[in-house]
């Protein structure tokens, strides 16, 4: 029988994390160069087509077909069999098209996380390519092994929004892009800053769907992640800015919001899974980490442009351990006890797993770029990187020049 309340947060939930990749969008839109800002606006909003026609086509079945615990996950059979999709029903009591419909969402936004790695460097088509075989070849593989019922699901490995799925992989998948493009060379400082604070108020925002809607229904552990999201985004923005404004000299505004991002990365594969308290400490350490991340990846001269590795990448895999010595069943019988209360073995495979998984998603990525690069150019030209690609690529403009 339909949890009526269940069904109401889901699709709130969903449209939630839907709103995330516009919200990516302005955020690295903002980020850029005045002629670059379409680009790379483009690279998230066409995620939500292509991505939209491979979940109908076969994403949502690779996913979660066959494994332990999976739900129905050929649609195309249950049509055969003369079962209908608004009978049936995820374990939560909510539609099961509401679950396909949510479970969308993150495979949407996850690959476009990617783009403000290799920003301003690479052509529409060949990211078209890569967009659709990474999710065949990285994203898909991993919901099944970790959501879907598979392999890492049945060794006990945890990941509550997407600290292994989303975060460690895109972001290891940035790096590896950005070996491959090389650096820039024309650089632009951000050009418009309230363009990024308004994407920073989207994605937080619409974390609150990504984390606690990730329960799948509404109960103690939704409002402790909602409420755990929350916390860890606004102790690792404060500690940035500290962090930056003892460095510096001045507050600077993006870093607050870089922070905050950062600790949202972070907080979610722990975030139904851990206290309040040790999502401070999250918080704090994401804040520090991924800070350094970013110093560090700048004294080697990754040109990872938006900083996709050092926020997503660090945090998501930061997140995955810290899981692993937080975690707790007193907040969450579903859940597992970590380090901290005697959970060695939990610790090393959610350590061991997150290492793995961002290795592959590094490694693929790489190959897979040198591979599309075979068959077409993959990098854009010197000559329409200084032209900027809004005109080189698209022959769209962001701002009109001389128009008030």
């Amino acid at each position: 029988m339909i949890n009526q309340a269940n069904t109401a947060f889901m699709l709130i939930a969903t449209s939630l994390v839907m709103l995330m990749t516009p919200g990516l969008a302005f955020f690295y839109g903002g980020l850029v160069g005045r002629k670059n800002v379409l680009a790379i606006m483009f690279q998230s909003f066409v995620s939500m087509s292509i991505t939209t026609v491979i979940w109908f086509a076969v994403g949502y079945s690779l996913c979660f077909s066959g494994g332990e615990g999976a739900i129905i996950g050929n649609l195309n059979h249950a049509f055969m069999m003369g079962i209908k999709p608004s009978d049936m029903l995820q374990a939560d009591n909510i539609p099961l098209l509401v679950f396909i419909a949510y479970q969308m969402m993150f495979a949407i936004i996850t690959p476009a996380l990617i783009t403000g790695a290799f920003a301003n460097r690479v052509r529409f088509g060949p990211y078209v390519i890569f967009l659709v075989v990474w999710l065949l070849f990285v994203y898909f593989p991993l919901v099944h092994m970790i959501w879907g019922g598979g392999l890492l699901a049945q060794m006990g490995v945890l990941d509550f929004a997407g600290g292994i799925v989303v975060h460690t992989s895109a972001g290891m998948a940035a790096l590896a892009s950005v070996v491959f493009v090389g650096k820039r060379k024309v650089f632009s400082l951000p050009h418009n800053l309230p363009l990024v604070a308004i994407g920073t108020g989207l994605l937080w925002f619409g974390w609150y769907g990504f984390n606690a809607g990730s329960e799948l229904g509404v109960d103690s552990v939704t409002a402790l992640a909602f409420l755990n999201t929350d916390v860890a985004a606004s102790f690792a923005g404060f500690v940035w800015l500290i962090i930056d404004w003892i460095r510096n000299g001045k507050a600077k505004f993006l870093g607050l919001l870089t922070g905050a991002v950062a600790g949202l990365a972070t907080i979610t594969p722990a975030a139904g899974y851990v206290t309040t308290g040790s999502s401070v400490i999250i918080g704090c350490l994401a804040g520090t980490i991924c800070y350094l991340a970013v110093e560090m990846k700048n004294k080697l001269q990754w040109d990872d442009a938006l900083d996709v590795w050092g926020v997503h990448g660090v945090g998501g895999i930061l997140g995955t351990i810290l899981l692993g010595v937080f975690a707790t069943t007193a907040v969450n019988s579903a859940g597992a006890n970590g380090l901290l209360l005697g959970g060695g073995s939990f610790f090393l495979k959610q350590t061991l797993v997150v290492i793995a998984v961002g290795a592959y998603a590094f490694v693929f990525s790489l190959i897979a770029l040198k591979v599309i690069n075979i068959f077409t150019r993959v990098k854009v030209s010197e000559e329409e990187e200084r032209e900027g690609l809004d005109i080189a690529l698209h022959g769209e403009v962001a701002y009109e020049e001389g128009v008030n």
